[in-house]
């Protein structure tokens, strides 16, 4: 069983940065395949970033050159850094493996960005 608890949302000015963390309880964090996924208001969720066990990133047009996904697996944790935000930004982020479990997924982090 995987646990993933997220972090570091907040509320932040369009062009602002933020720095969002997910850390996974278990022994085999690092055999995984971790993604970032958000869900706006009256949307679906969607795949923001990925990132395979070998470190290989994947993202979705729409955040590329914007957010950087990045995994420490000796700390069991992924990170998303997410600088140039934009208000269709705003979602609820949360990490889950790649493909997900829907097992796993966490209470997830609030972000908005707005002036």
């Amino acid at each position: 069983q995987v646990q993933l608890v997220e972090s570091g949302g907040g509320l932040v000015q369009p062009g602002g940065s933020l720095r969002l963390s997910c850390a996974a309880s278990g022994s085999s964090f690092s055999i995984y395949a971790m993604g970032w996924y958000r869900q706006a208001p009256g949307k679906q969720r969607e795949l923001v970033a990925r990132i395979n066990s070998g470190g290989g990133t994947n993202y979705a047009d729409s955040v590329k050159g914007r957010f950087t996904i990045s995994r420490d697996n000796a700390k069991n944790t992924v990170y998303l850094q997410m600088n140039s935000l934009k208000p269709e930004d705003t979602a609820v982020y949360y990490c889950n493996v790649y493909p997900i479990f829907t097992d796993y997924w966490g209470q997830g982090t609030q972000v908005t960005v707005s002036s």
